[in-house]
């Protein structure tokens, strides 16, 4: 058997690490492990069909990371989103996260951030706020939080700065965007 890493762009939720393991499956891989933006795959084939998996994934939104610089910066964004979105505890208090983006990426912050930009066109810090942003308006629809305690979660100095920064990105005030029927959300993968 034969074993290949795949690092995966755009892979950023359970559904996607659902969806990239039934694409291997129906390609005959076995999925040895698999989170977000990375699987390892096992193999009887004498050669992988990168062409093949290539093509899947791109049909299913994904796209397969090859340059080592791209997947640094592919890693990272996941780890923002992974601890802005997904973080299990109801305060992400004590979260550095350029400590978390040196150690994830096991270089610099300073090298990480300029690579980030000059690939991204964004700075990790605007990346970083969009990010919390969307998180902002998640948690205002769900409507199971006050304000003051969505700041407090996401670790805002204060809800005038939640709201100025809100106010700033999607151009509405935080009262406001409660109040349209329509809630403008973004797919995590587009945000930048």
């Amino acid at each position: 058997m034969m074993r290949k890493t795949l690092h995966i762009k755009n892979m950023v939720c359970n559904r996607c690490i659902k969806v990239v393991r039934e694409e291997l499956e129906k390609l005959d891989y076995t999925v040895e492990k698999i989170e977000l933006g990375e699987v390892v795959i096992m193999s009887d084939k004498k050669k992988f069909q990168l062409d093949k998996i290539k093509k899947s994934f791109e049909e299913n939104g994904f796209e397969l990371i090859d340059s080592r610089k791209a997947n640094i910066i592919e890693r990272v964004k996941i780890l923002i989103i992974k601890l802005i979105h997904h973080n299990s505890t109801e305060t992400q208090s004590n979260l550095n996260l350029h400590d978390e983006i040196i150690k994830e990426a096991g270089l610099s912050y300073q090298y990480v951030s300029s690579l980030f930009s000059s690939m991204e066109g964004i700075t990790i810090e605007k990346f970083i706020i969009h990010q919390k942003i969307e998180k902002v308006k998640e948690l205002i629809v769900y409507d199971e939080l006050t304000l003051s305690e969505i700041a407090y979660r996401l670790e805002y100095s204060s809800v005038q700065h939640l709201s100025n920064q809100f106010k700033k990105v999607t151009g509405l005030s935080p009262s406001y965007f409660k109040k349209l029927k329509s809630k403008k959300r973004k797919p995590l993968d587009t945000i930048l």
